[in-house]
């Protein structure tokens, strides 16, 4: 617990860059304007986030351009917000065309149900916003200290209670959207305002929070969210012929961490009580507001909630809490969550209308001669009479398909060998990948070029031990800034340096336990040889129905991890 006598500490940097901003104007106007470089300033680039864009470099090229003096290849990266991920078929061909005509032709399913556009050059910036915001989506706030894009369950199969749901994601989104006019000034106008009408962030405040804010809505028995992995979550909660109740509330998780500081570690939240539908922004509010008054803004390696939770304890932030509201949250109720994998093939829902679970490779698509399912996909949302859902494992459903379209869609599956491409083992099905290398600056190891290559090897050993069908979660990302969303793999590979992964094992395949270090710094050869005899023993002695991640932590191989600081025991 702290001290509250504890002095003051130093304010982090991006602290006064958002305070002197004008709410998140700063200079990025004339950055745009300024043809003499592809990049713009530092101070603007920690603004630009909040807008939904991250200044990138090419690092594949980067010695090359050095050598020859030249400026690095500056591009950027955009984020589309989808809220629970559900995109018509509309928005869907207007996202797919800007990225070929505004990007690097490739099409990227992030694991917050978004879209991300990479290579947009300095010149397109601008023209790409506006065109996202005529789809009627828009980009702010997929990025920076706010609020970020709301995941929900994107399983259509369980028809009305999803559709309600939904409907309180999308509520969720919109009332925790930053009320700045910059974003409409810089992106839609091009101009800022002269108005003198002074401005205000209600529920941010001018500096808004001390870092990133997710938020996800579950709905039992999946768990295809990582409910767990949020700062804050809402857990559907139905009665028994299926009517929305309301939601059980969870805070403090998160998973991002630093290598070698055991300050910091990954969390999972916390289960604090249970509200009602009608309840639910007002939760949302008033704990985003305990956490923009309370959250760390001198560290921003320790100003997630989940510290703010550790340090002070739940009990109080409960406490405050209920406070804020003037009320207390009931009492959780009883649920359950079996999995957190997708869903894949044609299921039919209870209205009669088909859904389509589909598998893509790491949310990566990029038309080759042999793949040309972003082709296809173009193809079946011209015929589509559904729409398209993202999901947080990178994959995609097509939903809402009428008995009449049906044939329709699988023609164009077949015609483009989308089909033929769902034809995967268990591991691959379950498997993630955050971008990484070459775009993402933070990355110390290749994950969703590599990650690939790495299961087609650890299939041949699942092949032998005959579990090629046998769901197991693997994800990878290039640091452990958790992307991917590792720490709750059964499986978790995390990037330490070039070509070295820490290998995590043990999770629980629902995303309610986290996984613990297994061996540190391993490279390709070795992370094969590390899970071949676990493979092989797992097919020989596991328990029936055993998941891979309890029998890792049955036989020993791994602990149990510890909540909070006591992970890195």
């Amino acid at each position: 617990m702290i001290s509250e006598s504890e002095a003051p500490k130093k304010l982090s940097k991006n602290e006064s860059i958002k305070e002197d901003s004008h709410f998140l104007r700063g200079t990025i106007l004339e950055g745009l304007a300024d043809t003499s470089t592809g990049a713009i300033s530092a101070d603007d680039s920690q603004l630009t986030k909040f807008h939904g864009t991250y200044l990138q470099d090419d690092r594949d090229l980067r010695r090359d351009r050095l050598k020859a003096k030249e400026e690095k290849a500056f591009s950027f990266m955009i984020r589309v917000r989808v809220p629970g991920g559900v995109c018509t078929p509309e928005q869907w061909l207007a996202i797919d065309e800007l990225a070929d005509t505004h990007a690097n032709g490739s099409l990227k399913l992030t694991t917050r149900q978004a879209f991300q556009f990479h290579g947009v050059v300095k010149s397109k910036l601008q023209p790409t916003m506006k065109a996202i915001n005529d789809t009627l989506l828009d980009t702010l706030a997929a990025c920076g200290d706010v609020n970020r894009n709301v995941l929900c369950n994107p399983n259509p199969h369980l028809s009305q209670l999803h559709t309600e749901v939904q409907a309180i994601t999308k509520g969720i989104s919109d009332y925790l959207s930053p009320c700045t006019r910059a974003y409409h000034e810089i992106w839609i106008d091009g101009e800022l305002s002269e108005s003198t009408q002074e401005e205000e962030e209600p529920i941010y405040g001018k500096t808004y929070l001390p870092r990133k804010f997710k938020i996800s809505v579950a709905i039992p028995p999946t768990n295809e969210v990582d409910i767990f992995a949020q700062d804050l979550g809402f857990i559907a909660v139905a009665s028994d012929d299926g009517k929305l109740e309301g939601f059980n509330v969870t805070v403090g998780g998160g998973l991002g961490m630093t290598h070698n500081k055991q300050e910091t570690y990954p969390r999972i939240a916390d289960v604090i009580g249970f509200c009602t539908t009608e309840q639910v922004n007002q939760v949302a509010e008033q704990v985003v507001k305990i956490q923009r008054d309370n959250g760390d803004r001198s560290d921003r390696r320790h100003a997630r909630l989940k510290y703010t939770i550790e340090d002070r304890g739940i009990d109080w932030f409960t406490g405050e809490l209920h406070q804020r509201l003037g009320w207390e949250l009931k009492s959780a109720r009883p649920y359950e969550f079996t999995t957190s994998s997708d869903r894949y093939g044609w299921s039919q829902g209870h209205d009669g209308k088909w859904h389509l679970g589909l598998f893509i490779q790491n949310g990566y698509l990029k038309d080759t001669p042999e793949k040309p399912f972003r082709k296809g996909l173009n193809e079946i949302a011209k015929v589509l009479d559904g729409e398209f859902r993202l999901t947080p494992n990178q994959n995609l459903v097509i939903a809402n398909i009428s008995e009449e379209t049906k044939p329709q869609i699988q023609a164009l599956l077949d015609e483009y060998g989308i089909s033929a491409s769902q034809n995967q083992s268990g591991l691959r099905l379950n498997s993630m990948a955050c971008v990484a290398l070459p775009t993402c600056g933070l990355a110390l190891a290749e994950a969703q070029r590599y990650l690939p290559d790495l299961l087609s090897d650890l299939e041949e050993i699942l092949e032998q031990a005959g579990l090629r069908d046998d769901a197991i979660s693997i994800r990878m990302t290039g640091c452990p800034n958790s992307c991917a969303r590792p720490s709750l793999a059964e499986i978790g590979l995390v990037g330490k340096a070039p070509g070295k992964y820490n290998l995590y094992l043990g999770a629980k395949l629902n995303g309610t336990r986290l996984n613990k270090l297994y061996r540190e710094a391993i490279g390709h050869e070795e992370i094969i040889e590390s899970l071949r005899p676990i493979f092989l023993d797992y097919a020989k002695n596991r328990g029936e129905g055993e998941q891979f991640g309890d029998f890792c932590i049955r036989t020993g191989l791994v602990k149990a991890t510890g909540q909070g600081p006591d992970f890195h025991d």
